[in-house]
């Protein structure tokens, strides 16, 4: 899946993921490959990126995630 995760002061994160696990309002959730279309509010936490059994953590303090044909863009402050 295509990642994308944008501040609103810089993008943090571009590149190719196969899970991504996102801090939600109600708590965490992981989006794998050709997960059904969804715009979902996000809390403070931090987003898992997991790459062929390799992860990297971004910390966020909320924002909004949109996942659309593989493509996931969260939009975090």
């Amino acid at each position: 899946m295509k990642l994308r995760i944008i501040t609103p002061e810089k993008q943090v994160f571009e590149g190719t993921a196969d899970l991504v696990q996102l801090p939600g309002n109600d708590g965490l959730f992981e989006i794998l490959n050709n997960h059904a279309p969804m715009v979902a509010a996000l809390g403070k936490g931090r987003v898992k990126i997991g790459n062929n059994n390799e992860f990297e953590y971004i910390e966020i303090n909320g924002g909004v995630v949109e996942v659309s044909n593989n493509e996931i863009i969260v939009l975090a402050e």
